[in-house]
């Protein structure tokens, strides 16, 4: 397929909304040629849990997620064998969307054993794009520590913490904003977007 290939990782952290409106985007995106999905196993719980979807075959979760997507393949994520973690495989970027403290804290140390920590070791040692959709409140040290030393490896750390200065009305008006943005660090976009214009303007 041409156009961009992106990774997205699903963890546990409380937000599957973002992953899936993460996931809708890029399907309708034309610039997109292959998405490849990568969700731990209490990610997958948390699928279930926020948005009732349950496969008994793990295959169907893209068309679940996204009912006619075509871009999108999920992976193993104890395939740490599989293309995207390898740098040879050609990557445009990855999300980690939502993130748990306990997946920065690998990337971040560089503990690769599982897929989604080892496409984002590659993603930082490739200079590619990796954006951190971190998503737990308070934070401890250790958390904003880990945020430092992703940081400092190159991942944008953006946690999921959502935007009201463009009066949403609706929760899904809400998380299409940020994921916008994230989409955005990746070089793609997206025409819904809202742009502030300054306060006079949005006045009127």
């Amino acid at each position: 397929m041409a156009g961009k290939t992106i990774v997205v990782g699903v963890t546990g952290a409380s937000g599957a909304v973002y992953a899936r409106k993460a996931l809708e985007l890029l399907e309708a995106d034309e610039r997109v040629g292959r998405v490849h999905l990568v969700i731990s196993e209490a990610g997958q719980r948390l699928l279930a849990m926020e948005l009732g979807i349950v496969a008994a075959d793990l295959k169907r979760l893209p068309q679940q997620l996204v009912p006619g997507a075509k871009k999108i393949d999920l992976l193993p994520n104890k395939d740490i064998g599989a293309a995207i973690a390898s740098g040879s495989y050609p990557l445009d970027g990855m999300i980690v969307v939502p993130c748990t403290t306990g997946a920065l804290a690998a990337i971040a140390t560089g503990m690769s054993d599982d897929l989604i920590a080892r496409a984002a070791d590659v993603a930082l040692k490739e200079r590619r794009r990796l954006v951190l959709c971190v998503r737990e409140t308070p934070l401890s040290r250790i958390h904003l520590e880990n945020m430092l030393r992703a940081d400092a490896a190159g991942a944008v750390v953006m946690p999921a913490v959502p935007a009201f200065y463009f009066a949403p009305e609706t929760i899904d008006d809400l998380v299409t904003q940020y994921v916008c943005r994230v989409l955005e660090q990746l070089g793609l976009p997206q025409p819904q977007a809202y742009r502030w214009q300054g306060a006079a303007k949005k006045e009127k």
